[in-house]
């Protein structure tokens, strides 16, 4: 029971963040259409930096995690 945990986690996280995120560039996307002069293009190029960033963020905790994993000596080997 408790190996799926992080599992389940991990994916409710993803799901929560994936949805606030395509809510948040989908409100931008509306916004821009509605009384701005921005265009669609300038919206989606918007979003897709943010969504680099957001990947870029979380590759850089994971890597910070696994260096501090590794500091503190845990095993970080597969059952």
């Amino acid at each position: 029971m408790i190996d799926w945990i992080p599992v389940v986690f991990v994916t409710f996280k993803v799901l929560v963040l994936g949805t606030g995120m395509f809510y948040a560039i989908k409100w931008h996307y509306d916004q821009g259409k509605k009384g701005k002069q921005m265009e669609a293009r300038a919206v989606l190029r918007a979003g897709g930096k943010v969504a680099a960033l957001f990947v870029l963020l979380l590759v850089g905790l994971g890597l910070a995690t696994f260096v501090l994993i590794r500091m503190l000596g845990m095993d970080l080997s597969f059952p």
